[in-house]
């Protein structure tokens, strides 16, 4: 199993300010480039607290910065 530690740089998806942050990406075929493995993860934003989502290649290419939408299921009242 490789380990690779990748700094990302990207623009907050809500207040657009620059974010750096360092994540240790784990598994099998990490050296691979051109986009066979991407990953995702979810990135705080220091400044306006938005919770970015980003998908990102082992190398530190960021492929996508979107804002985080957590849906909640609400269980429906029963009727009886």
């Amino acid at each position: 199993m490789m380990e690779v530690n990748t700094t990302l740089d990207f623009a907050c998806s809500g207040c657009e300010q620059p974010v750096c942050v360092t994540v240790q990406c784990k598994g099998g075929d990490l050296g691979q480039e051109g986009g066979a493995n991407l990953a995702r993860v979810l990135i705080p934003c220091p400044c306006c607290g938005r919770i970015n989502q980003l998908l990102f290649e082992p190398c530190g290419r960021v492929r996508s910065v979107r804002p985080y939408v957590c849906y909640y299921m609400v269980p429906e009242p029963s009727v009886n």
